[in-house]
């Protein structure tokens, strides 16, 4: 693909930065992905493998997922770096469902939040594991600026960047039964890219409300999903 891969663009190698615009298509594009493999055919397909090297960019940088075909056998990377991505249910039994890509999805939407690895052994050892390093900020206005990519400076949205966290715990829930289904999770997602009259917000552009939106709307936020629910 001519833009390479999502993770390509959050390596700290990389010479280019994601917006936070293009971030939010990546989530939604996703979503969709997911969505038409879980419920949108005859028969219903587990990505199996869903991490941010598979997911792909074209020149329009719309996410489309890939390797799922390859996948069949479950994840294919060293265990070390799989108990970080996939769902804990796998790791325990070695059975995966459709709930397992929805706690892969939660993965990935806090690495385009974050711009951060699922693990990085080069980061301090309380940082090295992305889930438990979020752990403490995601539930306060005040503080979660601290977990955002700092690459994007202060270009995003924190009422989107707090309700995109919101949903990704959701996903992250220990029990698969908490979880949501995949169609719902787009729905969700949908609504945070969306604009009021259900418009979809250019990839592209930069808005020059984001900022005020980040100050007007961040604060005071009722998010009754946390992080605490989460166990990695």
């Amino acid at each position: 693909m001519p833009k390479r891969s999502v993770e390509d663009h959050l390596s700290i190698r990389s010479i280019t930065t994601l917006s936070w615009p293009i971030r939010l298509k990546i989530a939604l594009d996703a979503a969709n992905g997911l969505t038409y493999l879980h419920e949108g055919g005859e028969f219903q397909i587990i990505f199996r493998d869903l991490k941010t090297s598979n997911i792909l960019l074209d020149e329009h940088w719309n996410a489309k997922l890939s390797d799922f075909g390859l996948a069949r056998q479950g994840p294919t990377d060293g265990l070390s770096h799989v108990s970080t991505v996939v769902s804990p249910e796998y790791i325990q039994t070695g059975r995966l469902t459709t709930k397992s890509d929805i706690w892969s999805y939660g993965v990935v939407l806090y690495e385009l939040i974050t711009g951060r690895q699922p693990m990085d052994r080069n980061r301090p050892r309380k940082e090295q594991k992305l889930l438990e390093w979020v752990k403490p900020y995601t539930s306060d206005a005040r503080k979660f600026h601290l977990i955002v990519d700092p690459r994007i400076d202060d270009n995003y949205c924190l009422k989107q960047a707090m309700e995109l966290s919101a949903v990704a715990n959701r996903c992250l829930m220990r029990s698969p039964k908490l979880r949501p289904k995949t169609s719902d999770v787009l729905g969700m997602v949908q609504r945070i890219v969306c604009t009021e009259n259900g418009t979809l917000r250019h990839p592209l552009s930069y808005f020059p409300e984001e900022r005020s939106c980040r100050e007007r709307e961040g604060r005071g936020m009722d998010l009754k999903t946390r992080i605490g629910d989460l166990k990695v």
